[in-house]
């Protein structure tokens, strides 16, 4: 097509709406664009002129406009014209559009329509009901334990979502949506489904029915107050790239859900053209839809837009989804963070005024924010507000503080109207800390960052506690937090019985490397290793071990190599496998997906329960037991590291040639049993001890690295000074630091960093503590003392070597 011909016929008023306004005028393919109705913004965009001689709605007369004017290519906005089939008034006259077909469109129109296509294809999402009869939805409410959401299955202009917080709230919005018709016919039918925790994200994918073009992953702010308070809206703030969006998680995705979805949709016969908004929750069991939309969401389009490199052309890209071509047209996306603040009338979501005057300032010339408006329009020469969201300032950065900040000092102070609200918190969920000394997200990557909040892990901890406690029986004090659980067996009831000792644990997201090499020996002995280790620490000895192998189709010759590596986890640690679990549930897991989960049992006598806290003293020894490697904690910031160096896990591995870098992060995890085990049998010299053990404490270095896990084994008023300078860093976790940018500290509490094992022991017994572990082939060093405790539990020195 030649430069400056094509003419476009844009519909709906809103901030979507100026923002493919903004960016389509950008494209050297167009000529003009017609927005209808259009708003104050799109009335001052380069190359676009308002129209509202036809209504929106009004398709034969659209029809005729675009006949008229020579419209070379249609761009429906909102929802409804979609859903009301505009597509195919168009269609009938030969004018491409880009948006779906009406049955498509039903992905959006109807929530029964796509829960019931999201099962029929096997697509994750939250369990769910769908109802028509008032009296069966309060029945199924009564019936359900788990929390809810109820959604009018109609279109409700973004509304029609009710997330109530209690048995009574539900039942008033599920009264208030069938009976009282809150959303009108939207709310004749009803879903109601599991309340899903976790991240919420958003996804706009370009697609022509094959082919599949993602915009980056943002993240909306739906409620009206700081701190996700108060009633939904329709977003009040939005940000791009999100940082729990890792390459992997994004694959996992389009693997697991964008794929399969417009497979579905082809195979089912109304294939997909234009751009799907699928909204996901990112919870403890991986991405699940939450919902589709079939067109651009408001605020995500404002704020993934501005990302597209300038040389990416949408109007290209609109008329390659409409006609067919999308494989063949240049994608490219900024290197950028983009942010979004809406400015809201005083009262939204409530009551609120129309017709305020409004000033707003034109941005400086490359200071890269751009002011969307949305509720606006044009009374002669004065701009007024004319909605609830009224209009947003979005600012695009090389760091997400960047454009956040932009967007709040630069931004919204271009803004001015009597009652302006908004909210001063966009972004909050990504500038979450791992801790105060964590450096900025932006300065590096962090387990957080990865999908792995280390802090939410330690507060389900607290908050299960009560629960925990309340099963307590004679022989066990049902309390957690340790590294084993423990069952007195004299104590219930069985006459000189040892105390039993339990763990439980599994291999983490190492197990997706080992699914990408084809290499599942390893991994078994990591599953015993993590479980093992920890009765280790307890002072107890393995005796038993069971594992537990999920998987979506059972594929004998990996499980047998996954149970071939547990025999030899056992063998090292002389365990006994003396059962196990093999179960398949497609629709869980996908393709060849499987996860593990193992048990072991310990026994210990009484006089071993380690650790001994009443024996430690200032200036107690603390000494390492030297890793494998990385173990089995911290893959999913591994991973991450990984795609940032662009790597792939069969490439050679960076710090070690010979091997390639999957085989390399396969190492499986040192088992510490038997070594222990003859330490824990040794004498000490420490006459004033309670016990004639060397060993006074262990601390098994999992996730959450030497500053989470060494204290778990000391006493409220001691801590562990550590000098990480005492021993050589291993180049695995060198590369790792250095290619993911990795704040020290972040390093610290992620991952072992070659130390293992942490053995706490009396200054007099240290040479014959090192001489029995070292006997038993242990690489031994000296890591620091316990000195009294006046604020961090682990205080860590030499941590700017590591810079």
């Amino acid at each position: 097509m030649a430069s400056q011909s094509l003419r476009i016929l844009l519909i709906g008023n809103g901030g979507r709406e100026h923002a493919l306004a903004w960016k389509l005028a950008q494209s050297p393919l167009v000529e003009s664009i017609l927005a209808v109705p259009g708003n104050g913004g799109t009335a001052t965009c380069p190359k676009t002129s308002n129209d509202s001689s036809v209504a929106a709605d009004d398709f034969p007369g659209l029809v005729a406009l675009a006949q008229a004017r020579n419209i070379g290519l249609v761009v429906p906005g909102p929802e409804q014209p979609l859903v009301d089939g505009v597509e195919a008034f168009f269609a009938a006259v030969g004018i491409p559009v880009f948006g779906p077909s009406q049955a498509a469109a039903r992905m959006e129109g109807s929530k029964t329509f796509s829960k019931d296509f999201m099962k029929k294809h096997a697509i994750p999402t939250a369990a769910y009901e769908n109802f028509s009869d008032y009296e069966e939805a309060k029945k199924y409410l009564d019936r359900v334990d788990h929390d809810v959401v109820i959604k009018a299955t109609g279109l409700a202009a973004g509304k029609g979502v009710v997330i109530p917080q209690t048995k009574e709230e539900a039942h008033q919005a599920l009264k208030e949506m069938m009976c009282d018709k809150a959303f009108g016919s939207a709310g004749d039918e009803v879903v109601i489904e599991e309340f899903l925790t976790g991240d919420e994200l958003s996804i706009l994918s370009f697609c022509d029915g094959y082919t599949i073009k993602s915009l980056p992953p943002a993240q909306d702010h739906k409620r009206i107050f700081d701190g996700d308070q108060g009633p939904n809206t329709g977003g009040m703030g939005c940000y791009a790239p999100t940082n729990i969006a890792t390459p992997a998680l994004v694959a996992q995705i389009e693997k697991d859900i964008l794929e399969p979805t417009i497979a579905g949709m082809r195979n089912d016969r109304f294939p997909f053209k234009g751009v799907l908004f699928t909204g996901l929750m990112i919870g403890p069991n991986g991405p699940k839809v939450l919902e589709y939309n079939v067109r651009f969401g408001d605020p995500e389009t404002q704020t993934v837009l501005p990302l597209l490199s300038e040389d990416t052309d949408l109007a290209e890209i609109m008329l390659a989804c409409a006609q067919g071509y999308l494989s063949s047209v240049d994608f490219k996306i900024q290197p950028k963070f983009s942010a979004t603040v809406v400015v809201a009338a005083g009262g939204y979501p409530g009551t609120y005024a129309k017709g305020t005057p409004m000033n707003v300032g034109t941005p400086a010339a490359g200071s890269g924010i751009t002011i969307f408006h949305a509720g606006t329009k044009l009374a002669g020469n004065q701009l007024q507000t004319a909605g609830g969201r009224v209009i947003a300032a979005n600012a695009v950065g090389a760091t997400l503080e960047e454009a956040v900040k932009k967007a709040y000092e630069e931004g919204i102070k271009l803004i001015q109207f009597d009652k302006m609200f908004y909210r001063k918190d966009i972004a909050h969920r990504a500038f979450r800390k791992a801790d105060a000394a964590t450096a900025p997200a932006s300065q590096g990557l962090t387990y957080a960052q990865a999908g792995v909040d280390i802090d939410a892990g330690n507060e389900l901890v607290e908050m299960i506690k009560k629960a925990v406690r309340s099963t307590a029986r004679p022989g066990a004090d049902a309390e957690i937090g340790g590294f084993g659980g423990e069952v007195d067996l004299s104590a219930a009831g069985y006459a000189n019985a040892p105390i039993l000792v339990g763990a439980i644990d599994g291999v983490g997201t190492k197990l997706i490397i080992a699914q990408s090499m084809n290499k599942h020996d390893t991994v078994g002995i990591d599953l015993v290793a993590m479980n093992v280790n920890d009765l280790i620490v307890q002072g107890a000895e393995p005796v038993m071990f069971l594992d537990y192998y999920s998987c979506s189709k059972l594929r004998p010759a990996d499980a047998a190599a996954f149970v071939s590596g547990v025999a030899v986890g056992c063998r090292q640690s002389n365990c006994a496998l003396v059962g196990g679990e093999t179960a398949e549930m497609p629709g869980i897991y996908h393709g060849e997906d499987y996860d593990a989960a193992g048990a072991a049992i310990g026994v210990m006598r009484r006089e071993a329960r380690l650790p001994r806290l009443a024996d430690m003293v200032e200036g107690d020894v603390l000494l390492g037991l030297g890793s494998n490697g990385v173990h089995s904690n911290g893959f999913s910031l591994v991973r991450r590291i990984v795609a940032h160096a662009g790597l792939q896990y069969t490439d050679a591995c960076p710090w070690d040639s010979s091997l390639s870098l999957g085989e390399a992060l396969l190492t499986p995890t040192r088992i510490y049993v038997k070594p222990l085990l003859k330490a824990l049998q040794a004498v000490n010299n420490n006459s004033s001890s309670s016990s004639n053990t060397l060993i006074k404490g262990l601390s098994h270095i999992t996730g959450g690295g030497l500053t989470e896990n060494v204290p778990r084994a000391l006493p409220k008023h001691l801590a562990a000074e550590i000098d990480v300078a005492q021993w050589e860093v291993p180049a695995v976790f060198q590369w790792l630091r250095k290619a993911g940018g990795v704040a020290p500290r972040e390093m610290a509490r992620t991952f072992n960093n070659g130390v293992g094992m942490v053995v706490i022991v009396s200054a007099a017994d240290v040479d014959k503590t090192v001489a029995v572990l070292e006997g038993e082939g242990e690489k031994v060093f000296t890591l620091g003392r316990l000195i009294k405790r006046e604020g961090e539990a682990c205080v860590l020195k030499g941590l700017e070597s590591w810079a």
